[in-house]
Order: structure tokens, then sequence, then C-alpha cells
């Protein structure tokens, strides 16, 4: 198999969820490797209207936000995998990873017959 290959695609694939995830969060300083929305500028609204759209508009950050690190954690344990020379290998029945699946998500952790 050609890890390095994935291994590039996953690198640049870190490097763009960084990017998004820097859009809608910053890294948590008390919890290393974690991401936390970014809180909303302005003062406090006095309008219902107006505050109710600060919450739906911070609702909807922090559900971008659980999906891009989600991601971003798959792909960083992909990349742990390649380093430790497991990578491409079915976590349930241990056999190899259809090169077709991994082409399509780099960062499978099981075979088609187990996804």
């Amino acid at each position: 198999m050609k890890s390095e290959r994935f291994k590039d695609r996953l690198q640049a694939e870190k490097a763009a969820l960084e990017s998004s995830l820097a859009t809608v969060g910053r890294k948590n300083e008390n919890v290393p490797g974690d991401w936390e929305p970014v809180p909303p500028e302005g003062g406090a609204e006095s309008d219902p209207a107006d505050q109710a759209d600060i919450i739906t508009s911070r609702e909807n950050d922090a559900a971008v936000l659980a999906d891009l690190e989600a991601r971003y954690d798959m792909v960083l344990a992909a990349l742990s995998r390649i380093e430790a020379e497991t990578y491409g290998i079915c976590e349930i029945c241990g056999k190899p990873i259809e090169e077709a699946r991994l082409e399509a998500d780099p960062a499978a952790t099981t075979c088609i017959a187990h996804r």
C-alpha cells in the first residue's frame, strides 16, 4: 500500500480542517487537543430577536465545530497509525482495508465488510 500518498492527503485535510476550525472556534487552553466555540463579539443585545439570533448562531457554530473536531480527531488518528505502521488494517478483523475504501476516506478504520 502507498501509505505515503495517503499521509500527504491526510496532512492536507488536517491543514484544511484546522483552518475551518479556526473560523468557528479556538484551541481550548485548558484541554489540550480540544476546541471551543469563539464567544460572540459585542455587548448584550436588548432586543429579544437579536438575542435569539445570537443564541442560534452560537448553537450552529457549536454543532459545526463538533463535526469538524470529530473529523480532525479521525485524521490525527490515521496519521498516528501511519507513523505506527498500522495504517490500513481493519480494527475489527485485522485484514487490510481495501485501497478503494482508503481512497474514498483515508481516515477509515475498518474494511468495507465492517463499515
